[in-house]
């Protein structure tokens, strides 16, 4: 595994630098910084403005081939840029879901027309993209999802429900899985579906959360409609799809992701040293033991998306769990730190909802959720111990 940044690596660190200390001191300034966890809601049209500015610019999609919008940039480079997005205080990505996940997933199980027809909105930012994986009865045991879909002719009909959808109300597109075979084992007869969301079989409820934010949504399919032409992988053939998409979400972000968190300790380590208590051993003890596992989630990404790695190692296993557990100690720490001053909030009469809460107290409550969403710690352990480590199946009812 080499780490080392070549001189081009470093040119294009310059480069990128350049480019975002001056498009976030101008009129972009007001996002800097803005949209990560628990402040999702904030600065929509602004941040939406944004992406289309970065694609207008060529900082999208930097992966991507060049025929399809990309810039064929190697994984160093993809690093670094994410590295220096988080460095900048870059705000929160209203276009990774396009971006990371749906852009990835129609280059490689697409055709050139389904590339054609998805590929550029995702990389000019103007259209945003939701995911309808998990339902009520169907959260970390995805292949049971009860969502159906009928062929129609041209078209197919969609009927269910997904939940905890995130940026559905804002979003032009969803993919969705879908059940098109019940007369198989749940894994085959499951369908990935390209779904436009302005239409009038869906309707989208808003979940209200803890932080008083709704970034999440119930998303019911009522009739909506699917068109055949935009089935990416095949009928029936959606599981294959839909885990090549999950694995595309341990790609280059992730450095990205632990720069971000980097800057939550800094923070938190700030306010500890602005109340006079960092001299606190078990405070202290705590900052640091965090530090040294942040630094291991960084050495273990970087191993894990080495250039030289054939298969996805089964230490990309713990990955989830890890930073999950780690961000949410440090949402333990950050009220911790503030001491008695995080039972008070900004204003009762904010402008917006969360807008009352403090910083400690928003990565506080929202980190809670990490440890939930996008399979549970306790479903993470069980992948842990059935793919990585071979041990028994837990039984099945």
């Amino acid at each position: 595994m080499d780490l080392h940044f070549s001189a081009e690596d470093e040119a294009f660190r310059a480069e990128a630098r350049a480019w975002l200390d001056d498009a976030l001191a101008g009129e972009f300034a007001v996002v800097r910084g803005r949209g990560g966890p628990g402040d999702e809601h904030s600065l929509f049209e602004e941040r939406w403005a944004w992406e289309q500015h970065l694609g207008a610019h060529g900082w999208t999609c930097l992966g991507w081939p060049g025929e399809w919008g990309g810039r064929d940039l190697t994984l160093h480079q993809q690093v670094i840029w994410f590295e220096e997005y988080a460095r900048a205080r870059g705000p929160g990505r209203l276009g990774h879901i396009g971006e990371g996940l749906v852009g990835p997933t129609v280059l490689h199980y697409g055709d050139d027309a389904q590339r054609t027809r998805f590929l550029p909105g995702i990389q000019k930012g103007t259209e945003l993209w939701c995911q309808g994986y998990s339902e009520p009865g169907a959260g970390s045991d995805l292949a049971n999802i009860s969502t159906r879909a009928e062929r129609d002719g041209d078209d197919w009909v969609l009927h269910g429900q997904k939940v905890w959808t995130s940026l559905a109300q804002w979003s032009q597109w969803c993919f969705v899985l879908a059940r098109t075979n019940r007369d198989v084992p749940k894994h085959k007869g499951i369908t990935f579906f390209m779904v436009p969301m302005d239409q009038d079989g869906i309707e989208i409820r808003p979940i209200r959360q803890v932080t008083g934010t709704a970034e999440f949504n119930e998303v019911f399919l009522d009739g909506a409609r699917a068109a055949h032409a935009d089935v990416i992988g095949g009928v029936d053939q959606g599981w294959g799809v839909a885990m090549g998409l999950l694995a595309f979400e341990r790609g280059a972000s992730t450095l990205g992701q632990q720069l971000a968190f980097r800057n939550e300790l800094d923070a938190v380590v700030a306010g500890l040293r602005e109340r006079g208590r960092l001299d606190d051993p078990v405070l202290r003890q705590r900052v640091a033991g965090l530090h040294a596992e942040l630094e291991i989630m960084r050495w273990n990404s970087l191993r894990v998306l080495s250039e030289s790695a054939e298969d996805v190692p089964r230490e990309a296993l713990v990955t989830k769990l890890y930073w999950a557990s780690w961000h949410r100690a440090l949402g333990e720490l950050a009220v911790d730190a503030a001491g008695p001053d995080a039972l008070l909030g900004r204003e009762l009469d904010a402008p917006e909802p969360g807008d009352e809460l403090t910083d400690a107290q928003r990565l506080f409550l929202f980190t809670r959720s990490d440890t939930i969403y996008g399979g549970s710690n306790e479903i993470q352990r069980n992948i842990i111990g059935e793919r990585g480590l071979g041990l028994p199946r837990e039984p099945r009812p």
